[in-house]
Order: C-alpha cells, then sequence, then structure tokens
C-alpha cells in the first residue's frame, strides 16, 4: 500500500510541507485548500513541484456541506463543485475528499443525499474526475460510516466512493464488523490517526488532539484488520490535527508519520494479511543488554563539585579525554562520565 499525509499535518509553507513529505518517504499527499491560499505560486505550479519531488497528489480537501442543501442553496453548492473541479484539473489531481455536511440548514434523508452525490458524480465524471464521501462524528445528519455507505451505495455511481477516517469511526465507538460489507473498490480513500481516549466535545478533541499511531489509545489494528477484509487496496494516509506537531519542525514530523505507519503495517501482518501490503518493514527492535555508562552534563564549577561527590561515593576518576574536558569514574562495573 501506498503511505500518504495530509499537508495539515505539518508546519511550513505548502513547498517546505511537501520537500518534508518526500524526504520522509511518502509518495502521496492530500492537499488543503488552506495550503494554496499562502503559496505564492499557481495551482499549475504546485503540480510542478509535487511531481517534481516524486509525489502523487491523491486528494484535494476539504468539500464542505454540499449534501441536504436547500433549494435554494443547491444550485450554488454545485457551483461551488465546480470551481473545486476546476481547480483540481490545475492541480492534477483526480479525487475530491467530500465531509458530511455540517449545516443546520441540510436536509435529512439517505435518498436525497444519494441523489446529490449522483448528480455530483456524475459532474465529476465529465471531467474524468471522482469524489470521495467521509461521515464526520459531528455531520448534522449523517456521522456514522454506515449511513455514508449506504448513501454511496444508493447513488450508484463509478465516480462516487467512501472514505474510512478511523477517528471518526473510533470517536463515536461505531462497531467496525459492518465493514466487511462493503467492497474494497467502493472505498476510494483510509485516513488514519490515533487519539488519546479524552472526555470532551468530538470537534475539539479532533482538532488538537489526534496523533500518529501507536500514540494514543485507539486499537488502530482492529481497524487495519476491518480494512483488510473489505479487499482494499489503495492508499493508507494519515490526517492528523495536533498542535505540537503544525509547531514542530516538518521533517522531524513526516519521519515520524512515516515510521507510525510501518509500525502500523508491522503489527497488522502478525495477525492477517493485508492485500496489496507492500510497505516496507521495521528493522526488529533493539534490545537493551545493559547500560555502559551515565553520562552528566555540567559546567565547570559544578564539574568539580560532582567530582568531590562521586570520590566521596567512593568512585575514581580513571581517564580523561585527550581533547575536550571530560571525565569518567568508575567503581567496579559502574561508569559515570561528566561533560
Amino acid at each position: 500500500m501506498r503511505t500518504s499525509i495530509a499537508t495539515v499535518c505539518l508546519s511550513g509553507g505548502l513547498s517546505e510541507k511537501l520537500q518534508a513529505i518526500a524526504a520522509a518517504g511518502f509518495r502521496g499527499v492530500e492537499i488543503f485548500e488552506n495550503d494554496l491560499l499562502s503559496y505564492a505560486g499557481t495551482p499549475v505550479d504546485v503540480a510542478k513541484e509535487i511531481a517534481d519531488l516524486g509525489l502523487t497528489l491523491i486528494t484535494f480537501q476539504p468539500f464542505r456541506d454540499f449534501e441536504g442543501m436547500p433549494d435554494a442553496q443547491r444550485r450554488r453548492t454545485f457551483d461551488r463543485a465546480e470551481r473545486k473541479f476546476d481547480l483540481m484539473q490545475e492541480l492534477g489531481c483526480a479525487s475530491l475528499l467530500v465531509c458530511s455536511n455540517v449545516s443546520p440548514e441540510a436536509s435529512g434523508g439517505i435518498d436525497r443525499a444519494a441523489a446529490d452525490f449522483r448528480e455530483l458524480g456524475e459532474r465529476a465524471a465529465k471531467r474524468g474526475l471522482k469524489v470521495g464521501f467521509e461521515a464526520l462524528a459531528w455531520g448534522h445528519h449523517i456521522k456514522d460510516y454506515r449511513d455514508a455507505w449506504e448513501v454511496v451505495r444508493r447513488a450508484d455511481h463509478p465516480a462516487v466512493g467512501l472514505v474510512l477516517d478511523s477517528f471518526h469511526i473510533y470517536a463515536r465507538k461505531t462497531d467496525l464488523r459492518q465493514l466487511n460489507a462493503i467492497p474494497g473498490d467502493r472505498i476510494f480513500l483510509v485516513q488514519l490517526a490515533d487519539a488519546p481516549w479524552l472526555d470532551m466535545d468530538v470537534l475539539t478533541w479532533s482538532r488538537h488532539f489526534r496523533c500518529f499511531p501507536a500514540q494514543g489509545d485507539l486499537p488502530l489494528v482492529d481497524f487495519m484488520a476491518g480494512v483488510a477484509g473489505t479487499g482494499y487496496q489503495g492508499d493508507l494516509s494519515l490526517e492528523i490535527f495536533n498542535d505540537q506537531f503544525r509547531a514542530g519542525p516538518p521533517r522531524t514530523v513526516a519521519v515520524d508519520g512515516q515510521r507510525s505507519l510501518i509500525y502500523l503495517m508491522d503489527q497488522l501482518r502478525e495477525e492477517t494479511a493485508l492485500p496489496g501490503n507492500n510497505a516496507p518493514k521495521l528493522p526488529p527492535r533493539s534490545q537493551c543488554l545493559g547500560v555502559e555508562f551515565i553520562e552528566f552534563a555540567v559546567d565547570d564549577h559544578t564539574a568539580a563539585e560532582l567530582g568531590q561527590f562521586f570520590a566521596g561515593l567512593g568512585f575514581r576518576a580513571v581517564a580523561g579525554h585527550k581533547s575536550k574536558a571530560v571525565k569518567r569514574w568508575t567503581q567496579c562495573a559502574i561508569n559515570l562520565v561528566y561533560i
């Protein structure tokens, strides 16, 4: 499976983010619209930069408040979608991620939503594009992946598929068993995020406390086992909203993200065979066989006091570095070093 990451995970400008993503070994990237707003070039420039880095733009997002809008606003909603399609074609992106509607003006009803997506699929297909539907945990009417799948199923259009996001599913503690009923080729994207279990409103939890796989409390191996059961063979993408990540160095955070996905795949291999999984494996964990020395970082004044303290404990100064202010104190098999 190709590993991917959303630009929203990282700090910096779009170019810096893309370079960090490529350097970390990702081959796919999701672009958030906000990253384009501060970019100095054109969408065509972005497309060239992505291609030059060996990346593939797997989706553009988000497209909000789409399905179920009142008739007075429905036409404007589709006009807005057409403008997104224009932009996507300049970017060289074939897939638009549509979040479930959070507007209080939206009407409910699976059939109504399916009709909207059928028309959107028709419009997308004419341009060689496709749309993926994601159920937000705080959606006004659709907040469950099972309802989102039913919309996609009833829309019955090859350009309309499902997006699964581990956070939104676990945030509502949704049963994973129904994943098996979804054909893998109808899933257009799988997004991954871990998180600590916190007792707070879901939107705040999502926007500030997501983290990489294995850094939180969500059982992502179970989630991925359910995805594997569908036969899904598409991209695995990290979508992490985290204040600390967006304040950290983008290359360091991107590398951590890539390793988290590889580690998750390693865990999954132990339980099930994931179709099309050709992700690299991490080397076996290193085993600590002992402690060679304890190092202290001190200034000149503190070093003298520390030396007296070591001597009082029965340690002997046995060696010093030939060019640096480093001394080794020892007692039996215990080694202490200060620099």
